[in-house]
């Protein structure tokens, strides 16, 4: 993984309602997902069974660029004529990135795909994790101390020393850790 980017594991899961040229699609349906910023992009398998309700549930990797805004997800359909894009969703990086939500929390999304015309074309349900960079993730750590987390609190042994640590609260003008 570059400095400049993050890693996302994104889980196509299924998709709902899914119609070409206001049909209900049959089989042979596939995801692909892109970043907006770069060329990079995965592909699930096609489903062959789901028709207009696909499954997939396949984990594909992705590195997200620090300055990208979103990723791009496209549900497409293998016809007699060749491969159609049904329909396509923007999913916003502030979504799953930032806040005050840790690295590597999961996230169930779904969102409305819209056809090439702009109409709504079904529902697509995606899962994202951000990956957490080994160095941090504390089953790789042998040398983790409970103080480089927080302060140590005192006096009560009786919940294992346990640690502190503050939760930002935004309290009118004034921020507050409590």
């Amino acid at each position: 993984m570059a400095a400049n980017s993050r890693t996302l594991e994104i889980k196509v899961i299924s998709a709902e309602n899914v119609k070409l040229d206001r049909k209900s699609i049959k089989k042979n349906a596939s995801v692909t997902v892109r970043t907006d910023t770069n060329s990079q992009f995965c592909t699930t398998d096609i489903d062959t069974e789901g028709g207009a309700y696909p499954r997939w549930n396949e984990k594909l990797v992705l590195d997200l660029p620090t300055h990208s805004k979103s990723i791009i997800v496209e549900v497409h359909c293998k016809t007699s004529s060749g491969v159609r894009m049904v329909g396509t969703a923007t999913v916003p990086a502030s979504d799953f990135v930032g806040e005050y939500v840790p690295e590597g929390y999961l996230h169930f999304l779904s969102y409305t795909l819209r056809n090439h015309k702009g109409e709504r074309n079904g529902i697509i349900n995606i899962s994202v994790r951000m990956k957490v960079p080994e160095m941090y993730a504390c089953a790789s750590s042998t040398t983790w101390s409970h103080s480089t987390m927080g302060f140590p609190a005192a006096g009560n042994k009786s919940f294992g020393g346990g640690v502190v640590t503050g939760v930002p609260v935004w309290y009118g003008a004034y921020q507050k850790n409590y």
